[in-house]
C-alpha cells in the first residue's frame, strides 16, 4: 500500500521536510502530478489522524511532531 509507503519514507526521518517532489520520487515514482502526494497525504490523515502528518506551509510534508 502506497500509504505505507508513504508513512515509511516520513518515520526514516523524523522532524525532516520532504518537498513534493522529493515524496513523489521517493514513492510515487510513476506518478505523472505532484497532486498524488497531497491524495494520499489526504488517506493517511483520514486513517491515522491529522497530527500524522504536519504541512509546512510552502516547503512540504512532515511526520507530525508530539504536541
Amino acid at each position: 500500500m502506497r500509504e505505507c509507503d508513504l508513512l515509511a519514507v516520513l518515520a526514516t526521518r523524523p522532524g525532516t521536510v520532504f518537498s513534493r517532489r522529493q515524496l513523489l520520487a521517493l514513492v510515487f515514482d510513476d506518478a505523472e502530478s505532484e497532486t498524488v502526494v497531497d491524495t494520499y497525504v489526504h488517506y493517511l490523515r483520514r486513517k491515522l489522524g491529522r497530527a500524522v502528518v504536519d504541512t509546512v506551509r510552502g516547503r512540504g510534508y512532515q511526520l507530525g511532531r508530539t504536541r
